[in-house]
Parts: structure tokens; C-alpha cells; sequence
């Protein structure tokens, strides 16, 4: 195990010390209702240099400032392309570069195998986990190697939907803007003022296995008696 690995997983033996410990369960936000599945607060390091790094990058891509997320309008669902839940988390934590630029990709959640959902950052932070639409948008990452293989974990997904559709409720998002990385470039909140950037995009959760995903969502809604609102708008990206 390289050095720097080994350092952050010892930070997660150390949350006792540090911070909330490793199963601290995060408390219940304002706006929050008993949608609410449960979820462990696992933090990654994000300090003033990281906030500074975040504000820059959305000056540069956006034209925006500040590093607070302040309404989010969509939800994008990944998966990790990994095997653990300790390998992702000490990949966002490290804060590399990435494109050649800080800060380091991040996300707001990881959803375990195990159905287990980890917290990573709070909610009114920007995290880049997708080139165009990290301005506006929570990332929730799924511990897996392909979307098929996180479709098929029922504990997983079970997870997954309920704090989607949490997410939906407290922020007003609706159905059309949950979607996969891979549908970034035709989201309506696509920006990215890079050239060279424009057209960047991953292929975890495509529309095949997205529409899937929508149509369990909102099964999940009904059975809630929730109104989520009408399908994705796809806009053509000129890709």
C-alpha cells in the first residue's frame, strides 16, 4: 500500500479524534423529511485551501464564484469502476490533480455494496464529479465496476433510490434531472466555458441503464404518493 493511501485510510481509523467517528450517522438537515434513509458522515478532507481551489475552478469553467453550492437542479448518478468503499473515499480525499488541475474530483455520497450510504461532503459544497455540471449539481457514486453490476444489487439500489429521491423532495429536483454521468452533455444545465472541455463526459450510467433506473425511481415515488415531475429534456449537445 502506497504511503499516501495508507495515510488516509489511517484518517478513517482516526474520525474519533478528528472529528464525527466513523459511524456517526449524520444528522437530519433543515428541509429534510422522512424520506430520509440513514447515513454515516465520513467526511473527506475539504479546508479553506480546497474551498479556495473550488471557488478558482468555478471562476475558470462557470464564471461563477465561490465554492457554496446554492441550489442544486440536478443529481448525477456514477459508479466508482472499484471494488471498495475505503479505495473511493481515499481517492477523493486526496485531492490530486485531475486534467491537470486542482482541486481533486469528490462527491457528495457513496453508496456501498452493502447498501450502506456514506456522506462525504455537505450538501452546499461544490464537488467536481462532472465536467459541466458541477455547479449546480449533487454527485452520488455507487461502489462497482458497471452500471448492470449496481442495477443488480438489490441493497444497493434500494439505497440508492431512497436517498435519490430524498434528494428530489428537499431540493426540488424532478425526475428528468436525476441522470447518468454519461447523459452529462445533453442536460439544459450543461456549462462549461473550457473549449477543449466541452464535449468531456464518462460513460458510467448511460441512458440504457439511466432509464432503468428512472423507471424504479419513480415507481418508488408513486408508492410515496410524490409527484416528481416530467422526464429528462434532452438538449443536443454538438458533440
Amino acid at each position: 500500500m502506497r504511503r499516501g493511501v495508507a495515510a488516509l485510510v489511517s484518517a478513517v481509523l482516526l474520525f474519533g479524534v478528528m472529528g464525527p467517528g466513523p459511524n456517526a450517522v449524520a444528522s437530519e438537515p433543515h428541509g429534510g423529511t422522512g424520506l430520509r434513509p440513514r447515513i454515516v458522515w465520513r467526511p473527506i478532507p475539504f479546508g479553506p485551501k480546497r474551498k479556495r481551489q473550488t471557488a478558482a475552478y468555478s471562476r475558470r469553467h462557470y464564471d461563477m464564484q465561490g465554492w457554496a453550492l446554492e441550489d442544486p437542479q440536478v443529481i448525477v448518478e456514477h459508479y466508482t469502476d472499484g471494488s471498495s468503499f475505503i479505495g473511493a473515499w481515499s481517492h477523493f480525499a486526496r485531492n490530486g490533480r485531475h486534467l491537470g488541475e486542482k482541486p481533486g474530483v469528490c462527491t457528495h455520497f457513496i453508496i456501498d455494496t452493502d447498501g450502506t450510504i456514506y456522506q462525504l461532503v455537505a450538501l452546499d459544497v461544490t464537488c467536481r464529479h462532472a465536467i459541466g455540471l458541477n455547479y449546480t449539481s449533487i454527485g452520488i457514486e455507487h461502489v462497482g465496476t458497471s452500471d448492470g453490476q449496481v442495477l443488480r444489487n438489490r441493497r444497493q439500489m434500494r439505497s440508492s433510490l431512497r436517498l435519490t429521491l430524498w434528494l428530489m423532495v428537499r431540493f426540488d429536483v424532478n425526475i428528468g434531472n436525476v441522470i447518468g454521468h454519461a447523459e452529462s452533455l445533453h442536460s439544459p444545465y450543461h456549462l462549461e466555458l473550457y473549449e477543449s472541455w466541452r464535449c468531456l463526459t464518462h460513460a458510467d450510467f448511460p441512458h440504457p441503464a439511466m432509464k432503468k433506473y428512472r423507471t424504479r425511481l419513480r415507481d418508488l415515488a408513486v408508492s410515496e404518493s410524490l409527484t416528481v415531475g416530467p422526464g429528462p429534456d434532452w438538449q443536443p449537445s454538438g458533440c
